[in-house]
């Protein structure tokens, strides 16, 4: 049973954004689609994601990313449960 949610990435490490790909292709299965903008007045980048799957799977992404120095990850998760198709 899945959850739609998006999950919010702000990168303050330039030196981060190369883990935080790597923790993002291989979570790659739950992601739906992917915008990050490089905010270069403030020298951050900022990624949002939409992410589809179960809850130990968002948390498992989001665990990740939260471990990484520099960076500042929030989610937000339907309340609606979804059953796979």
């Amino acid at each position: 049973m899945n959850r739609i949610g998006v999950v919010g990435i702000v990168i303050e490490d330039i030196e981060s954004v190369s883990m935080v790909n790597e923790i993002l292709h291989s979570h790659a299965d739950i992601i739906v689609g992917r915008m990050g903008i490089p905010y270069k007045n403030k020298n951050i980048n900022v990624i949002s994601i939409i992410v589809d799957g179960t809850t130990d799977d968002i948390g498992s992404l989001t665990g990740k990313l939260g471990s990484v120095s520099g960076i500042t990850v929030k989610s937000a998760l339907t309340k609606k449960i979804f059953h796979d198709n």
